[in-house]
């Protein structure tokens, strides 16, 4: 008992920005793995959104330097960002391809498909 009270507050680096980071790293490593073992699964809308937004900024991922110019529209949500060549897609393939995962890229389209995969 006394582990769990020790522990049931979340705390360290995925705890901050109200557990943007830990739910962020959280669906993209799950996806990693469902992808993998061909499992898929729908993510919910709500999580892939906040998902979406912390990956932009998270200094850990590419997703910067990947999307810088390119017009990302995820077409099973109301989400989109940026200017340029546009890069549409299921959100969770946006998602995955923003993070560095090349085996989204297949689930993805649009004139600004190029520049993302070669980011």
């Amino acid at each position: 008992m006394r582990t769990l009270r020790d522990h049931a507050r979340p705390s360290g680096l995925t705890a901050g920005l109200g557990g943007r980071i830990g739910l962020t790293d959280g669906v993209i490593h799950h996806q990693d793995i469902r992808r993998a073992l061909d499992r898929p699964r729908t993510v919910p809308g709500d999580r892939l959104r906040v998902a979406l937004d912390m990956a932009l900024k998270a200094p850990r991922l590419p997703s910067r330097k990947r999307t810088r110019g390119l017009h990302l529209v995820a077409t099973d949500l109301d989400w989109t960002t940026g200017d340029g060549p546009e890069v549409r897609g299921p959100a969770e393939a946006l998602l995955m391809a923003i993070a560095g995962r090349p085996a989204a890229l297949d689930d993805l389209s649009g004139p600004g498909l190029g520049q993302l995969a070669s980011a």
